[in-house]
Parts: structure tokens; C-alpha cells; sequence
């Protein structure tokens, strides 16, 4: 049967119908699309040969996207990557089980000539449930081996630095991360009163992430802040009340000193707190002062109720000044100040001039901090009640 052209006009137009450009045009986009994935330089095959399926292959690599690998792993099949560590020991000719820890981490930065009072508060902390890191700040190690923990503890020197440097370089939040709670602690404290496996089960009870003993003030020497001061008739409290002139702490108060604080001294972290914390730290400022006003950003939460500080479990401050210590030489001509210089030149008060520098440290603590909230349009204070009203 002859076709009229006409005909075959109208037919091409049935074919070519709105619709059917449009689905053509879809087909064409996924399948450039799908061959984008091919040729990504994530999924390519260097040597130009696939194995399996296309389409499966297309498939696996959309699923693998999702997957998220700790940076620097990308290279490696996600099975085989570990990615945190902890302090534990490991024996040398037995093979050594993986198992979860139950654990927590005690720091101290020590010095010989408070080994008694350091051994005394090891002892407070059992070793089946602490970790146990000294921070030999004199270099002297070997005469602490008569302790019957010193062996099972981790030993680390650097001469004259603080344990905000140690903790700044040796515990970064992945090495630590085994550990669910963390104590960074000064080496003069009393723990008479103080037991650490009753303090954590406070601190979980009460949902503190960030948290220390309180002081004894009849025996302590020095107490810096208010905060700090144990409460007889309570077992945590989390704010202070007072007023005096211009420091004046009330029901409202939302900031430190009144409230979601704690002091350098001897604070204790939950994981995730300390993992922020540890970002707070200045490399190169090594006292931390002024960095106790900012932890409770750290806090995973409110921190008028996440910080706290345990009353029933308290320490005693006894205040001894053993990192550089009384007074020293100092060679004018020498640019290293990390170690004791030699006998030469004139005598200077060693504390005085550390205090001088932990002041002029927080001033430049404050500037930075200042600086960063100035910068950072996306970052909103939650102290803040404006920013959050807005």
C-alpha cells in the first residue's frame, strides 16, 4: 500500500511529541551522569580495566560516597583503619587481645621533690579503672621506680614545661579517646578526702562534662575562687551567690565566675569535653590562664548544668611552688629559657617572673579570643541570650 507524505508527516509528529524530548533528554542526562562517576578520580581504575558489572560498579561507588573515613585514611579499606589509640601497655612476646576499656586517664605533671604527695594521689585512683601518665618536668624518672605503680605508669620528660604543654603535644583527643574520663592535674594536692571511683559516680549521676573536687578552705593554703569552696550541705554545686560591688552573682547569672566554671587545677573532662578543650589550648601559651573562663563552651550542652563542682569529694590545696622555683641565674646571654641557665649574672625571683609571664598569657589569650568571635560570622555565643533570641 503507497503511503501518502502526509502521512508520514503526521507520524514523525506522533514521535516526536513534547513529552518524548523530554524523557530523550532525561536518558541522555543519566547517562552522562553515570559516566561522570566512571571517570571520577576517586572511583578511576588507573590501569583502564574494570572488573564486574557497570552498573553495579556505578551502584557500589554511590553506597561508598556515604561512608565517611578519618582523614588521611581514604587510601586504605575502611577494615583495616584504626582510628584512636590509647596509653595502655603492651607486652612484647605475648599476643596482646583487643578489648574495650573501661578506663579513665590520670595526668599529672611532676617534679622529684613531690613524689610523696604525687604518690599519694596515685594511689587514690585503683589501677584497674586509671591510666596513670606522669610529666616529668625535671627529668629526673629513675628515682620514682620504687613505687609499685611506676611501672605500669607512662612516663614522659620534657625539662621546665607545663602540663598544659605535655597535654597540648601527648594527648590529643584521638590518642585519648579510649578514655571516658580525664583528669589534668597539679602534683600539690591533698586527696584525704578524696577517692576518684566515688567521685566519677557523681560526676555521671549528676551529667557533669566537665567538673572538679571542691577545696577544703580550714586546710587548704591557697584558694583563688569562690566557686571552688566546698559546700558542706550539698554534693555538687554548679553556681556561686554573692554581692560585692561590682562582682555580683545571682539566680540569673549565666557566665563565670558565677556559674560554668571550674579552675586549672585540677579539672576533670568527659571525652567529648575534653576533646573540645584540647582544642582551646594555645600551642604557645603553656600556663593557660584565662582559658578556664572559656571551657564551659566545652561543656556538650548548658553549662550552667553540665559544670560543676563535687562537694562530697574534696581536695586540699596545699599550694607549693616547684616548677622554677625559688631564684635562679640567669644568663643574659643565652636565648634558651627552657632549662636552667648556667651561674652567671644576676640572681631573679623564678616565680615572679613565671606569674609575670601567666599574666601577660592570658591578656594575649583575651585578645585571641576577642579576635576569633570578631571574625567567625557564623559562630553564635550560647551564652549569648541576644543571639539566641535572634
Amino acid at each position: 500500500m503507497k503511503v501518502e507524505p502526509d502521512a508520514c508527516a503526521k507520524s514523525i509528529a506522533r514521535v516526536w511529541k513534547p513529552r518524548t524530548v523530554l524523557v530523550t533528554v532525561s536518558f541522555v542526562m543519566i547517562t552522562l551522569f553515570l559516566c561522570s562517576l566512571l571517570v571520577s578520580d576517586q572511583y578511576t581504575n588507573i590501569n583502564g580495566i574494570w572488573d564486574g558489572s557497570t552498573l553495579m560498579f556505578v551502584s557500589s561507588s554511590i553506597a561508598c560516597r556515604s561512608k565517611r573515613c578519618p582523614r588521611g585514611s581514604e587510601a586504605l579499606p575502611r577494615g583495616i583503619v584504626e582510628a584512636a589509640s590509647d596509653m595502655e601497655l603492651k607486652p612484647l612476646w605475648r599476643s596482646s587481645k583487643k578489648k574495650a576499656l573501661q578506663k579513665s586517664l590520670l595526668a599529672i605533671a611532676a617534679g622529684i621533690q613531690q613524689k610523696r604527695g604525687v604518690d599519694q594521689i596515685v594511689r587514690k585512683f585503683p589501677v584497674t579503672n586509671f591510666t596513670i601518665m606522669l610529666f616529668h618536668y625535671d627529668g629526673v624518672v629513675d628515682r620514682w621506680s620504687d613505687l609499685p605503680w611506676f611501672g605500669s605508669a607512662i612516663h614522659i620528660v620534657a625539662i621546665n614545661q607545663t602540663k598544659w604543654w605535655f597535654a597540648k603535644r601527648f594527648m590529643h583527643p584521638d590518642v585519648v579517646s579510649a578514655y571516658e574520663f580525664i583528669f589534668v592535674w597539679d602534683e600539690d594536692l591533698g586527696v584525704d578526702h578524696f577517692r576518684a571511683d566515688r567521685y566519677l559516680e557523681i560526676v555521671r549521676k549528676e551529667g557533669l562534662q566537665i567538673s572538679q573536687p571542691a577545696l577544703d578552705p580550714s586546710l587548704s593554703s591557697e584558694v583563688h575562687h569562690r566557686i571552688t569552696i566546698r559546700n558542706k550541705k550539698t554534693r555538687v554545686h554548679r553556681r556561686i551567690y554573692m554581692n560585692r560591688g561590682r562582682e555580683y552573682c545571682g539566680n540569673n547569672s549565666t557566665q563565670p565566675p558565677c556559674t560554668g566554671w571550674v579552675e586549672m587545677m585540677a579539672p576533670v573532662f568527659s571525652r567529648s569535653a575534653w576533646r573540645c578543650a584540647w582544642h582551646l589550648i594555645q600551642n604557645d601559651l603553656v600556663h593557660g590562664w584565662g582559658m578556664d573562663m572559656k571551657l564551659g563552651y566545652c561543656a556538650e550542652g548548658d553549662p550552667t548544668r553540665n559544670v560543676g563542682v563535687v562537694d562530697t569529694q574534696y581536695l586540699i590545696h596545699r599550694g607549693i611552688p616547684s616548677l622554677g622555683g625559688g631564684v635562679i641565674p640567669i644568663n643574659k646571654n643565652s636565648a634558651d629559657d627552657h632549662t636552667p641557665p648556667p651561674a652567671a649574672g644576676s640572681g631573679v625571683d623564678a616565680r615572679k617572673e613565671i606569674r609575670r609571664r601567666a599574666q601577660a598569657e592570658m591578656r594575649l589569650f583575651k585578645k585571641r579570643w576577642t579576635a576569633a568571635v570578631k571574625d567567625d560570622k557564623c559562630w553564635i555565643d550560647p551564652y549569648d541570650r541576644r543571639s539566641r533570641r535572634q
